[in-house]
């Protein structure tokens, strides 16, 4: 980490951030959505008239991804790489402060798609029981959704007040 920081100083600093802020929230995507995957098949196999409703269960971990990149592209544009600026020489504290900035989103983004995705494989379970539970499955996963936007909006906001 130190020969991060002697060689590019703040600018090397505020990559690694963007690149953990997507880095693990896609980590944790494709395993939210792995998971989900794995109990929507079990669930097909035996009643395959509920693809859409399992695919929009597996498709819900995957959101975390999504943000991470939000947050990426939003700490490239305030470093300079995209927007035609050309890259800003940060100092030490202001790759810091948008590495900062990014790690909200990076544990923020994999904790909720784990976690997600085990919701939503419960609620393929829940649905295989009892089809018309549906809706009540896609609430469970909403709760965990919002702690994946708390995180996006933290990073996003910091990120804007970091350089």
């Amino acid at each position: 980490m130190l020969d991060l920081i002697n060689t590019y100083g703040g600018l090397g600093l505020a990559f690694l951030g963007a690149a953990l802020a997507v880095g693990f929230s896609c980590a944790g995507s494709g395993k939210g959505t792995g998971v989900a995957g794995e109990a929507a098949a079990g669930l097909l196999s035996e009643q395959p008239e509920n693809f859409g409703k399992c695919v929009i269960l597996q498709v819900l971990p995957g959101t975390q991804g999504l943000y991470g990149l939000v947050v990426w592209f939003m700490a490239m544009i305030q470093i300079g790489l995209i927007g035609g600026a050309g890259l800003k020489d940060l100092t030490v504290a202001q790759g810091l402060a948008v590495f900062g900035a990014c790690i909200p989103m990076a544990l923020g983004g994999y904790i909720t798609a784990v976690a997600q995705g085990k919701v939503a494989a419960s609620s393929v379970n829940l649905m295989a029981r009892n089809p018309s539970q549906f809706s009540k499955g896609i609430i469970l996963c909403g709760v965990v959704e919002f702690y994946a936007i708390l995180s996006m909006l933290a990073s996003i906001l910091m990120v804007l007040q970091s350089v």
